[in-house]
């Protein structure tokens, strides 16, 4: 159940100071799924706050026997779905291969010597962008498990599909990282 108390609630009577400690709560990790998911982070910005903006538009649907972070969750996700959409009809009507570009993780600060913490960013610059490649029904239960640690259930509860399909998803996808970073090789030096 959601660890964020009577909050929901207050923001669904129309409760703004609770709607705003609400997103002060959620965005950190709202933020890491939209980025993993969309693979830049200016573009994640404006998709968590479209993704905000919907949620107080909506929040009268809100139904409070719902986990908080899972409705927003769906909401994120239906944002997400709709910004691979543009982008696909973008590119293709500009014939560019790609018009995003992932940022580099900032590594945070720590006993491990820079080139290490380098090491690390890189490799998690070249995750991050090989699972933004991934096709949507693949990706998105392995952000919502693997990444985020949502249960199968619930993964499945906000993409509206059965656990077992939850489970087939992220083996495929954990299968197709493993290949993807297997065939790439080592990150290039700099």
């Amino acid at each position: 159940m959601d660890t964020l108390g009577d909050l929901p609630a207050r923001a669904a009577a129309g409760d703004r100071a609770a709607f705003s400690d609400l997103m002060r709560q959620t965005k950190s990790a709202l933020f890491r799924f939209i980025r993993r998911y969309v693979g830049d982070e200016q573009e994640a910005q404006d998709l968590l706050q479209e993704s905000y903006a919907a949620a107080w538009l909506g929040l009268r649907r809100y139904d409070p026997n719902r986990s908080f972070e899972a409705w927003l969750r769906t909401i994120a996700l239906n944002k997400c779905r709709d910004w691979s959409r543009r982008r696909f009809v973008r590119r293709l009507v500009s014939g560019s291969k790609d018009l995003t570009t992932p940022e580099a993780l900032s590594v945070s600060d720590g006993a491990e010597p820079i080139d290490d913490q380098m090491e690390i960013a890189r490799s998690l610059t070249r995750l991050n962008r090989e699972i933004s490649l991934l096709a949507p029904h693949l990706k998105e239960p392995l952000l919502l498990t693997a990444i985020e640690g949502r249960s199968q259930s619930e993964a499945a509860d906000i993409l509206g599909i059965s656990i077992k399909a939850v489970e087939t998803r992220v083996a495929r996808a954990r299968r197709k990282l493993f290949k993807a970073l297997s065939d790439s090789g080592p990150p290039p030096s700099r």
